[in-house]
Formats: structure tokens, C-alpha cells, sequence
């Protein structure tokens, strides 16, 4: 009776406010929409646009607001916290009236990076399955399209789906598998933002005055100058070399000749996922500040070249973000590269050193990272296995945002004692045990003081592991999965892969 009599009110204010008002649009990002969720026990930032100097009055539940439409036409104000609860409509009245229907309150996190967190539940590891079990009202997608921009954008386009065979599907899987855990978990509502492009560097992720602010960074600024300058130019050669590709094309064709060569890359421009800050400015920027729990980001692939500099450039993100939002250190949980053999590289070690920059992120406070070394596949850069990464994204999260006491990581490097021609490496994160994934204990090199690396034989004593090899009688240094594709089989009593390391600060150009 009394939810019933709430939406009779509810309907009779609008009524009221319509008949009163004259009609000026009224509208508000599309990151509001019917099915959104919006963040628990914390404020809720709601803004939009509409005539200048009109007022604006939002009602949800018991609480009602009222602000002025700024000059400019855009408008904001903030709801008080909320408990989850039953879903409720968001009214919104200036002169028109707005009402966005089945809003939840609940966990929201944004989902972001490249082609390992765009990859879809429809392409991943048994999607038949997942796809078909999908139908979860408590879940809810937002997923953001491609655009790139030079300057920050104010929306994006979009709208919010409920989880079902239908909307799940093409989803990021890596956010579907983790949201799923969450809601399963927590019991609550859960939403997921998913804003994500294949192939795109971190930079193209980060504000430009961020970038701008970091002497090491310049490079950076410097290229999206040049390609922003360059691009007419660059743009007639582009035009030409794939006249010159279609030709060849048609002639390959007409003769029966098989064609493989590539059509030519696009040059970087305005409209180039590479462009840096060009997706902050489009597929970010519109987002801020809604209210979210964290974030969770797969990537580093497109930066695997420059692991010194992506050590900068990722905490810079993050940083950035959290400054950006004004929500404080908000939980920000990565995945670490799995193993792939990276083609081109002729060390065979760039990404080992690229983990390692992405591992550096984690003296940022509330950070969370989830090793996969052991579910990639060597000769597929989009390992299939998304189930996992979820999983372990979310037991990260129910440490690092949620406070439980759970075991969360596999075993990292403490420290190392010589013991003659042996190195003993103790862990952390091994409470549980350690064992070995498979019949040996595999992953683990070790040099003496000519830092000519060797493989070596390792074998596990209580919680620590002792290394050794007879063709180094003199070790001083200890790796562990320090290959773009290593066999890593080390792991914790909680199944938990360890997370490579290395015990030489040796500069990676004596490689």
C-alpha cells in the first residue's frame, strides 16, 4: 500500500510540474538510464543538461533535490547515500519531466583496457554454457562504443541492459565472470561498465595534462603532436598506398592468384585509438564522476615495448582517474599479462619486464592485481580462458575493496639466502602450502656473477624453495617465469599461480 501510494504521488508531482512548466529539454548523461544501478553507501553525483537558469528536481526513494541549470546548460547535483533496496523509479522534472524505471543500488565497477578485456562471453571458453545460464536481473551492462576524440566529450552513447542470453553475449567476459562473482558473493546488485578497445596503449587512456605533468612521459605528448600535425600529409599517402593495395587486390583476383598481403595501417590522427588521451577524452571523461565501487583493467599488451615507461605511465593513470572521480583511492584491480611467445621479440623476455612494470603499480594504495601466467596460451594473444581471470579479478576485489580475510594472491618474492651453490627464495603468500603444478617444479633460472642466465632445478622445502644448477657454483641472482612464455608451475595450497620475479635489478639493455 505504501509503494503504492509513493508512485501514485510521484506520478501526480510530475503531472503537476509538466502542466506548470514550459517544455525546455531536459536530459541527462546516458549513463543514466531504466535498469541502471547506481552505487550503495555512498553519494550518488547525477547531472545533465537543460535551459539555463531553470530548476531541476531529481526524487528517488524518500530523498528529493533540487539545482539550478548552470549558464552553459549543464546541470549537477548529488543524492545522498543509499541502501540496497527494491527497484525504484529516478524522477527527474525542469519543465519536462524525465522517469528512468528499475534502478537498483548496488556494486558498480567500470571495466576497461584492450582486446583481453573486450574479448566477448560469445568467443570465450564454454560460452554455450555461460551464455545459457546468463539470465540474472541483478546483473546490469552499460557498454560503451568506440570513439575517439582531441578533446574531452561531455556523453557517450549507450544504455543500460539487464544480464540475459541476449545482452550477456557480446559482453567483455572477463567483466561478466568477475560481476558475477561479486553478485554471487556480495548478494546485491551489481553493474558493470564496460568501456574497453583491441589494440590501444595506455596512453590513449590517460588524460593529456596528465601525461603532460611527467618529464618521462614526454615522448608521448611529443608523438600526438607530430601525429596531429602530420595527419593531413600522412592522410593523401594513406589514401594512396590502399588505391595502390586495391589494385594489387584485383589483379591477384583476376588471375587466380592467392593475396595476402595487408592492407595499409592507418595513419594516427584525430580519429586513431592510438592517439594519446584520445579515448580518456571519449570513452572515460563522459563517465566521470558516476559513482563507483572501482575499477577493473586488462591491458598492457600495446605498451609491452616500453616497460620502463609504462611503469610511470600506468600509476599515472590510476592516479589521474582517482583525482579525476573525487572519490579517493578507489579499489583499481588489473590483471597481469598471461603468457603469450610475442613474436618479434628477439629476447624472449619483453613482456617478463612489461609484468614488472605492471606489478610496480601496486605500492598505489587499494590496488589488486590477478596473475594468469599459468591460463594464457603461447601462441594466442587472446587466451580463451576468461572464467578464470574473472574469478581471481574478484577474489582480489573481496580483498582489496571488500575487507575479507582471504587469501587472495599466490606466492610473491621476499627474499634470498646463498647456501654455497644454492639459493634458497622464501615467499610470501604461502601460508597454505606450496606445491607445483604438474610432476616438477619448473620456471626458475639462476646466474652467477657474469649474469649469463641458466635453467635450474628447484625443488620446494616447507614454504620456501631451493634453487640450484651445476653449471653455476657462484649464484647471485634468481629468476622465476622471466620469459614472455614461461613453463611456471609454482602455486600456493590455494591453487594460486605464483607471480614472477626476478632478484637482479640488472638494467633489461644487457639483455
Amino acid at each position: 500500500m505504501i509503494r503504492t501510494f509513493r508512485s501514485f504521488a510521484t506520478l501526480f508531482i510530475l503531472g503537476l510540474f509538466l502542466a506548470l512548466s514550459a517544455s525546455a529539454e531536459l536530459r541527462l548523461a546516458a549513463i543514466f538510464s531504466d535498469h541502471m544501478v547506481l552505487q550503495r553507501d555512498q553519494p550518488i553525483p547525477v547531472w545533465g543538461w537543460a535551459e539555463p537558469g531553470d530548476e531541476v528536481t531529481l526524487r528517488f526513494r524518500d530523498q528529493s533535490v533540487t539545482t539550478v541549470v548552470e549558464a552553459d546548460g549543464r546541470w549537477s547535483t548529488t543524492l545522498a547515500a543509499e541502501e540496497v533496496g527494491e527497484p525504484a523509479d529516478l524522477v527527474v522534472i525542469s519543465g519536462d519531466g524525465l522517469v528512468f524505471k528499475d534502478v537498483l543500488v548496488g556494486e558498480v565497477w567500470l571495466a576497461s583496457g584492450q582486446s583481453n578485456m573486450e574479448w566477448t562471453v560469445a568467443n570465450s571458453e564454454r560460452a554455450e554454457e555461460t551464455i545459457a545460464a546468463a539470465g540474472n536481473p541483478q546483473i546490469r551492462l552499460f557498454s560503451v562504443p568506440h570513439m575517439v576524440s582531441t578533446e574531452p566529450l561531455d556523453d557517450v552513447e549507450g544504455t543500460w541492459q539487464v544480464a540475459s542470453p541476449d545482452t550477456v553475449a557480446p559482453f567483455s567476459a572477463v567483466a561478466w565472470f568477475f560481476g558475477r562473482e561479486i553478485q554471487k558473493r556480495l548478494k546485491v546488485p551489481v553493474g558493470l561498465i564496460h568501456t574497453s578497445w583491441g589494440g590501444t596503449p595506455a596512453e590513449a587512456w590517460t588524460r593529456l595534462e596528465a601525461l603532460a605533468a611527467k618529464p618521462e612521459l614526454t615522448r608521448l605528448v611529443d608523438q600526438r603532436t607530430r601525429d596531429l600535425a602530420d595527419y593531413p600529409k600522412n592522410l593523401v599517402e594513406y589514401q594512396a598506398a590502399v588505391h595502390g593495395w586495391e589494385l594489387r587486390q584485383a589483379d591477384a583476383a583476376a588471375a587466380g592468384s592467392p593475396f595476402t598481403e595487408r592492407i595499409p595501417a592507418e595513419p594516427r590522427g584525430p580519429h586513431h585509438k592510438s592517439l594519446a588521451a584520445g579515448l580518456f577524452n571519449a570513452m572515460i571523461h563522459p563517465l566521470i564522476p558516476y559513482a563507483i565501487r572501482g575499477t577493473i583493467w586488462y591491458q598492457g599488451e600495446a605498451n609491452a615495448g616500453q616497460p620502463e615507461e609504462y611503469a610511470i605511465l600506468f600509476p599515472t593513470m590510476i592516479e589521474d582517474w582517482r583525482s579525476l572521480w573525487g572519490q579517493g583511492d578507489f579499489p583499481f584491480l588489473f590483471v597481469q599479462l598471461a603468457d603469450y611467445k610475442a613474436g618479434g621479440d628477439p629476447t624472449g623476455r619483453i613482456w617478463a619486464f612489461l609484468r614488472e612494470a605492471q606489478t610496480e603499480a601496486l605500492h598505489l594504495p587499494n590496488t589488486g592485481m590477478a596473475v594468469t601466467i599459468d591460463i594464457g596460451n603461447p601462441d594466442d594473444i587472446h587466451p580463451r580462458n576468461k572464467r578464470d581471470v574473472g574469478k581471481r579479478l574478484a577474489l582480489v576485489a573481496r580483498s582489496v575493496a571488500y575487507g575479507e580475510s582471504v587469501l587472495a594472491s599466490g606466492p610473491t618474492y621476499k627474499g634470498m639466502a646463498v647456501e654455497g651453490s644454492a639459493v634458497r627464495i622464501a615467499l610470501d603468500h604461502a601460508e597454505t602450502g606450496l606445491m607445483t603444478k604438474g610432476p616438477t617444479l619448473l620456471g626458475f633460472e639462476v646466474a652467477g656473477p657474469d649474469r649469463q642466465w641458466v635453467p635450474a632445478k628447484a625443488i620446494i622445502d616447507g614454504v620456501k624453495v631451493v634453487v640450484h644448477s651445476p653449471e653455476v657454483t657462484e649464484p647471485v641472482a634468481v629468476r622465476y617465469a622471466w620469459w614472455n612464455s614461461p613453463k611456471a608451475t609454482l602455486t600456493n595450497g590455494a591453487g594460486l599461480p605464483a607471480q614472477p620475479f626476478r632478484t637482479d635489478d640488472w638494467p633489461r639493455i644487457d639483455e
